[in-house]
C-alpha cells in the first residue's frame, strides 16, 4: 500500500512566535485527533527549521521539510541552503520544483533533474511538483506537458531511486485564484501521470508511488479530492497556516 501524505508548505509566512504558536498547534491537535495511517509533513520557511526540529517529535507520523534546495552541494551561492545544510538541521523532505519557484525563479526540468539528484544522494525525499496553467488547460496538450515535466525531471533515475519521490500534481490555475479541480479533474490526471510512470518503470512502482493533490485543497473540499483512488493526499498551501484547518485537511485521509 502507497503512504499517504498531506504536506503543509507555510511558504514566506509567519514570524518567529507564529510559527512557534502554528507549530504548537498543529503537533497537539494531529496526536490528539488523527487516527488514520497518515504521514504529515510541515515545511515551515528555512529560517524556522531548527526551531521546527525542536518542536516535531523524533518519531511518530509529523515529519520536518523544506520548500526547496540547491542542486550544488555547497559554494557562493548567497541565501541559498543546501540538501546537506537541510538534512543536518533534521529535515527529511524537500518540495522541489513548485510552481512558484519555476514561475518567480525561472527553475527549469534541467535545474530540478539536478536538485532531485542531490536530494536523493542526501537521503531526503522530495516532494516533486508537476502541473499547468490556465492557458494550457483551456487550450494545450497539458496532459503531455506535465507528462514532460516527469519525463525531464525524473526519468533519469534508477527504479529503486524513483521509489523514494513523491509526487504532488498542483494545477497552477487553482493556486491562490479560488478556482479548483474537481475531483474527477484530479483523479484523471493523478491516473495520467501513473500510468506514465507506469510505462517507464512498471506497474509495481508506478503503484506504490504516492501522488499528491496540491491546487488549493482546504478543509471543505479534502474528504472529496482524498475519496479518489489515485489521489494519495495532498501538498497543502493556505488552509496549512491555520492549524483547525490543517488538522481537518490531515483527517480527511482515510
Amino acid at each position: 500500500m502507497r503512504k499517504k501524505i498531506v504536506a503543509g508548505n507555510w511558504k514566506m509566512n509567519k514570524t518567529l512566535d507564529e510559527a512557534k504558536a502554528l507549530l504548537s498547534e498543529v503537533i497537539h491537535m494531529v496526536q490528539d485527533e488523527v487516527t488514520s495511517d497518515v504521514t504529515v509533513v510541515l515545511c515551515p520557511p528555512s529560517l524556522y527549521l531548527t526551531t521546527a526540529r525542536q518542536y516535531i517529535p523524533t518519531e511518530g507520523r509529523i515529519k520536518l521539510g523544506a520548500q526547496n534546495c540547491h542542486e550544488k552541494k555547497e559554494g557562493a551561492y548567497t541565501g541559498e541552503a543546501s540538501a546537506h545544510m537541510l538534512a543536518s538541521v533534521g529535515a527529511e523532505y524537500v518540495i522541489l520544483g513548485h510552481s512558484e519557484r519555476r514561475e518567480y525563479f525561472g527553475e527549469t526540468n534541467a535545474t530540478l533533474a539536478d536538485k532531485v539528484n542531490i536530494v536523493l544522494e542526501n537521503g531526503l525525499t522530495p516532494i516533486f511538483c508537476c502541473g499547468e496553467s490556465r492557458e494550457l488547460r483551456e487550450n494545450g496538450d497539458y496532459v503531455g506537458y506535465v507528462k514532460g515535466q516527469i519525463t525531464d525531471s525524473l526519468f533519469h533515475l534508477s527504479a529503486e531511486e524513483f521509489g523514494k519521490v513523491v509526487i504532488a500534481y498542483e494545477p497552477i490555475w487553482a493556486i491562490g485564484t479560488g478556482l479548483t479541480a474537481s475531483s474527477g479533474q484530479a483523479q484523471d490526471m493523478h491516473f495520467e501521470l501513473r500510468q506514465h510512470i507506469a510505462e517507464k518503470y512498471g506497474d509495481e512502482v508506478a503503484q506504490d508511488t504516492t501522488i499528491l493533490y496540491g491546487g488549493s485543497a482546504n478543509a471543505a473540499n479534502a474528504a472529496e479530492l482524498f475519496s479518489r483512488p489515485d489521489v494519495d493526499g495532498g501538498l497543502i498551501g493556505g488552509a496549512s497556516l491555520k492549524s483547525r484547518d490543517f488538522t481537518t485537511v490531515v483527517k480527511a485521509i482515510q
